[in-house]
């Protein structure tokens, strides 16, 4: 049975002191001088440093060690129970410890249950019964691998609530159901604390050039595929991001931490951020809870002689990352940012920084925390139910009812890919009822999804949604919209009409379908191009050994169900290849491409024969032979380790093809033989070898440059292209508004649209007006070469987000996509990055052309 009540042998803080220290050289451990008042610590709950084999602070710690010590004090507190959400790419688990009073535990579902019932509308709570509900917190720790010492205060904080006895502990227990998340990304910490303790040797030092504080590329910042989850809470495309918000929603807390490590010469932050940068759709009660609870963090840290500051830097405005999602979810979310050290020892402009001192800071921050939850707990508890309560209201005086978007045809995929991510947000979708037309565009029932704005999570529908291009404040910490049916590349519309005989059935799991062989041929399938995983089907046509063809123009086809028309863009797959041994039997033939069409959601059709009634014939010069990928994609210190994630999960992850990462200090050595595409993501190119890259491209190659990489391909003459700057427009400011009037030339991150070319193979499968996303001012002249131009931004291209009038200007019908021959290879220039954080399905789509069909204008 599970103790955690004090014995007679009592560990007073001193011995929490004694795990939190900063060892040096043949001395003993210095404590941190931190004291909490009226708690004492049972002997029978392990100290860290009896499960991890070191002192807290003296090592980082691994993240296994981490679950160690969660699991092993989990196997003797009857306060503590563990549970695991998932798994990293990586394989590790992914847990988070329940701590909560026994007696609470004894009842926790009914808890959770009441707790969950504040976020529904009908619900009728009154504050008499709120006044007798236990909250609940969630506090999570380093999303940022490299930015460590979170996790650290996350085993001091187990620690404190397990073997903690004393009013602040006890009153913790009874009035809250605490979630404690260690590390919400196990991959990177592994990666940045390999580093550091393996270069590190027995005195640490605080010289910043030693390889302990010069930590390599990609850093432990990110993730298995270097993405930061820190901007996945809304987009949710990561399994990390995934799992995360199914434990987030099972259990909706009232407040939310996210423990942060920032420059070494900063002191420590806390939210509020900079107020004029409010998220509109979140109420100004949040903030009001907000700047309250910052007054027990301001106390904690006084108490110590911590510096520390809100209000003066970041921001509330993304729901993407852990400190803002929370805000339209009824929640506070609390952004902690302590000043880093990095490695163990680090010099800055304040004195030498300890790895021990950013651990006391948030440990401390966990513990203001736990104290303003029991302390406000009621009002916690009553902006949560009001927070939700107000949802009926607001879809009254909305004049938009609901939300439709397409998953009809090409868009199936990408629609109900969008469904499955909105269901993970806990919003309701329906599928569409009867046919209709909204702002032009038509839908059927059946082929599309409507979701009613009259429910629950109305404000974060709203937040999804609805363009912006109006902001109180110009500057932001992050991007500055995220429209998702946009990033979907989806059919989509407002709805202002009666939702009567509109909405069909709830889908509570949508799941991708809609793949399927029609007929038999002893001769050819064809495959519409176009959605969204029909290049991991062509792909794997490829690995089979069979020889599809591209349709670069329109033409007829007989097939089982009988004439039929069929686009640029369409895949024919022979079925009787000149190798003979690569040949299969019709029969062989169906079954692979059954399993495909399940897998990948495409629609293979029986062609009766090669001859077309009008266009090529299906073995006409003009059906070009499609070769199969071999990509590589230059990484390593230089590129964007972002941008090098994002290609590499969209290419190896999600399409199943073999990536070769080739890094940037190999470039020179490398057999570029090997492969017949490579990308160039954002990066400083300098040192590397153009000369060697023409040779390349001009023997048959094709590169794909995206964003500076482009702008290199250009200067370096790997291609004929021309760069411009928008207009400059001085004016005479005051220098305290010289920043700001800098920062209103950025363009952070908005949503334009463009113009597609889709006659051209890097167009095919989609329509002639996509959005894309642009988060950076280089811009490129429209070619004057016929058929190089494939994407340009339209006359009035803002649909979303924030520009500056100069900038609009500037960018209006500039090229935003371009492809043209090299000797014989091919450069395509992307101005812009088309796979941003892996939600931008329509862009990648695009990207995936340039691969596949790369090598065919």
């Amino acid at each position: 049975m599970k103790k955690s009540s004090p014995s007679s042998a009592i560990f007073v803080f001193a011995v929490l002191l004694f795990s939190v220290a900063v060892v040096w050289a043949g001395q003993v451990p210095l404590s941190l001088e931190y004291d909490v008042e009226g708690v004492e610590y049972s002997s029978e709950i392990p100290l860290p440093e009896d499960v991890i084999g070191h002192q807290v602070g003296t090592r980082h710690t691994r993240a296994h060690q981490l679950v160690d010590y969660y699991r092993a004090v989990a196997e003797v507190s009857d306060r503590v129970i563990l549970r695991q959400h998932g798994r990293t790419y990586e394989g590790r688990p992914l847990v988070h410890a329940i701590v909560t009073s026994p007696s609470n535990h004894a009842r926790l579902e009914e808890i959770r249950q009441a707790n969950l019932a504040l976020s529904d509308p009908a619900s009728d709570i009154s504050e008499r019964r709120l006044r007798n509900q236990p909250g609940v917190i969630y506090l999570g720790y380093s999303v940022h691998g490299n930015e460590a010492t979170g996790s650290e205060a996350a085993l001091l904080t187990l620690y404190h609530l397990a073997a903690g006895s004393g009013s602040p502990v006890e009153q913790a227990l009874e009035n809250l159901v605490i979630i404690l998340d260690p590390a919400f990304n196990p991959d990177g910490r592994d990666r940045f604390v390999n580093w550091v303790n393996g270069n590190r040797g027995r005195v640490a030092t605080i010289d910043s050039q030693d390889r302990e504080h010069r930590e390599p590329w990609p850093g432990g910042r990110t993730n298995h595929y270097w993405f930061d989850l820190n901007r996945d809470w809304l987009p949710a495309q990561l399994k990390e991001s995934q799992a995360r918000l199914e434990i987030y929603h099972h259990w909706k807390p009232q407040i939310l931490t996210d423990h942060h490590e920032m420059g070494g010469d900063a002191t420590f932050f806390f939210q509020p951020g900079i107020p004029s940068r409010n998220n509109p759709y979140t109420p100004q009660r949040t903030f009001d809870l907000t700047a309250e609870i910052a007054e027990y963090h301001a106390r904690r840290l006084d108490d110590i002689g911590a510096l520390y500051y809100s209000e003066e830097s970041f921001d509330d405005f993304y729901y993407g990352k852990g400190s803002t999602y929370p805000d339209v979810n009824g929640a506070v979310g609390i952004l902690f940012e302590q000043a880093s050290s990095r490695g163990l020892r680090r010099e800055t402009d304040l004195g030498e920084l300890s790895y021990a001192y950013g651990i006391r800071n948030h440990f401390s921050a966990s513990l203001s925390t736990i104290e303003a939850a029991v302390e406000m707990r009621p009002r916690l508890l009553a902006h949560m139910r009001d927070f939700y309560a107000e949802a009926p209201q607001i879809a009254r005086q909305d004049p938009v009812k609901a939300f439709i978007f397409s998953c009809q045809g090409s868009q199936r995929t990408r629609g109900q890919a969008l469904a499955q991510l909105l269901r993970r947000h806990r919003i309701k979708v329906h599928e569409l009822a009867r046919d209709s037309q909204a702002a032009g565009v038509s839908f059927k029932a059946g082929e599309a999804y409507v979701v009613p704005l009259d429910q629950p999570q109305i404000r974060l529908i709203k937040a999804l949604f609805e363009p912006m291009t109006e902001f109180n404040d110009v500057l932001f910490y992050d991007v500055s919209t995220w429209v998702l049916p946009m990033a979907f590349d989806v059919d989509h519309a407002s709805w202002e009409a009666g939702l009567s005989g509109l909405l069909g059935s709830e889908v509570e799991q949508p799941q991708l379908d809609g793949g399927g062989v029609e007929g038999q041929s002893d001769y050819a399938y064809l495959m519409r191009w176009g959605g969204f995983f029909a290049p991991r089907a062509l792909y794997r046509l490829l690995q089979a050994g069979l020889y599809p063809r591209l349709a670069v123009a329109e033409f007829e086809a007989r097939v089982e169900g009988g004439l039929r028309s069929y686009p640029a863009g369409t895949v024919i797959i022979p079925l009787n290849p000149r190798d003979a041994q690569a040949s299969m039997t019709p029969q062989q033939a169906r079954n692979l491409l059954q399993d495909i069409a399940r897998q990948d959601h495409v629609v293979f059709e029986a062609a009766q024969g090669g001859l077309t009634p009008s266009g090529a014939d299906l073995g006409g010069p003009s059906m070009e032979v499609i070769p199969k990928p071999s990509v590589a994609l230059l990484s390593g210190s230089g590129t964007s380790a972002y941008q090098v994630g994002q290609v590499w999960h969209l290419l190896n992850e999600r399409m199943g093809l073999p990536v070769t990462l080739l890094d940037m200090e190999d470039f020179d050595n490398a057999d570029l033989d090997d492969y017949n595409t490579l990308v160039l993501v954002s990066g400083f190119y300098g040192r590397l070898n153009a000369d060697k890259l023409k040779g390349w491209v001009r023997a048959g190659g094709t590169l794909i440059a995206i964003h500076n990489a482009a702008r290199w391909a250009v200067e370096q003459e790997l291609v004929t292209g021309k760069l411009f700057e928008p207009e400059d427009q001085p004016e005479d400011v005051p220098y305290d508004q010289v920043r700001r009037q800098r920062g209103a030339q950025v363009i952070g991150g908005s949503i334009f649209e463009v113009e597609l070319d889709t006659t051209h193979p890097l167009a095919f499968g989609y329509g002639p007006r996509m959005a894309f996303f642009r988060n950076h001012t280089s811009f490129f002249e429209v070619s004057q070469q016929p058929g190089v131009t494939v994407a340009s931004y339209t006359d009035s291209p803002l649909l979303s987000g924030y520009v500056s009038q100069e900038n609009l200007q500037a960018l209006a019908g500039s090229a935003a996509l371009l492809a043209s021959r090299s000797g014989g290879g091919r450069v395509v220039l992307f101005a812009d990055d088309p796979t941003f954080r892996a939600f931008w399905y329509g862009t990648s789509g695009v990207f995936l052309n340039a691969v596949f069909f790369g090598p065919l204008f």
